[in-house]
């Protein structure tokens, strides 16, 4: 068993890490951080997790947990190691956007290695810190990694991505509370997303030539889940690129090729990606959908813990969509 904290467990990421934490078999959540509910109950903000646990919110940090969560909004998690210092045997899982790139990747003397598994497994394996994924950047990379190790992204790609109203957290704002959300859509941020950056270091990460990635992402109204589309021009055929795509995840634990068209109910509450191929012509569709909240963050945080800590990499994390 490992200790493990959560800080900012308040929110959708920190109430699905506690959920899937609670039912692992290889960890004790050791303290749940916040500063707006100590003393509550856990229950008092995630009512989904009442008769599950007894927890309660707490104002203090253990600092020799062996493992940290940061569920922090961007640009806190910073601010939080700067002003709380954990043991050096303590590994760090931060689910913000502070240490994804390249150039931020580096601080206070420790390296945060990106946490995309289909991307950096052997890296991860032997991290002591990991950025996890933005869930946009999720979808977005494992539709077009294959792609762009096999040197067949050199055109332009064009990506459309819808997203349920959890993508934009717990917070109540203007585009996100129910009477505006529900029975509408709308675009937001076109082609200047902030996952954008993430997505470009990873798609050039190969050393090949990489075409302009143009994002537009969409809000939905429903709660959770992220449905992909992208499409760049492709001039082999779509069993050539059904066996490429096959090849690059065929040690993925998560991430699968579906010969059917896609939806999110197959993956919403899961941490799975499905992935999905259509050739038109001189073009390659390729869609990909997750759940936002899971394999776009929580359930991603848990996947790469294990690789951390040499557990099974599904451990904890074999859940059914709910379909029906």
């Amino acid at each position: 068993m490992i200790k493990v904290g959560i800080i900012g467990g308040s929110g959708y990421t920190g109430g699905e890490l506690i959920r899937i934490l609670l039912n692992h078999p290889k960890t004790e959540i050791d303290f749940v951080f916040s500063t707006t509910r100590a003393g509550k109950p856990i229950t008092s903000a995630h009512q989904d997790l009442l008769g599950q646990t007894t927890l309660k919110f707490s104002g203090q940090v253990n600092p020799e947990v062996d493992i940290v969560f940061l569920c922090l909004g961007h640009g806190n998690s910073t601010s939080f190691l700067n002003e709380n210092q954990f043991s050096a045997s303590t590994k760090i899982i931060d689910l913000s956007n502070d240490f994804r790139l390249q150039a931020d990747s580096n601080f206070n003397g420790q390296r945060f290695i990106y946490g995309l598994p289909e991307l950096n497994k052997s890296a991860i394996q032997a991290a002591e810190a990991i950025a996890n994924p933005g869930c946009f950047a999720t979808a977005i990379q494992l539709a077009l990694l294959p792609l762009a190790k096999a040197n067949l992204l050199s055109d332009d790609a064009h990506v459309n991505a819808v997203t349920g109203s959890t993508g934009a957290g717990v917070g109540l704002s203007a585009t996100s509370h129910f009477s505006w959300r529900n029975n509408n859509a709308s675009w937001y941020k076109p082609f200047t997303h902030q996952h954008l950056g993430e997505i470009d270091e990873s798609l050039s990460s190969y050393g090949n030539t990489v075409g302009k990635l143009f994002f537009l992402p969409n809000r939905g109204n429903f709660t959770r889940g992220i449905l992909a589309t992208a499409y760049t021009k492709y001039n082999g055929s779509l069993e050539e690129a059904k066996n490429l795509y096959s090849d690059f995840f065929n040690n993925a634990a998560f991430t699968h090729i579906s010969d059917e068209p896609l939806h999110l109910k197959q993956v919403v509450n899961t941490n799975q990606c499905h992935i999905h191929l259509h050739k038109h012509d001189d073009l390659l569709l390729i869609t990909s959908a997750i759940d936002n909240l899971l394999k776009g963050a929580s359930g991603q945080a848990v996947q790469n813990m294990n690789l951390m800590f040499g557990f099974p990499e599904t451990e904890g994390l074999l859940l059914k969509a709910g379909v029906f």
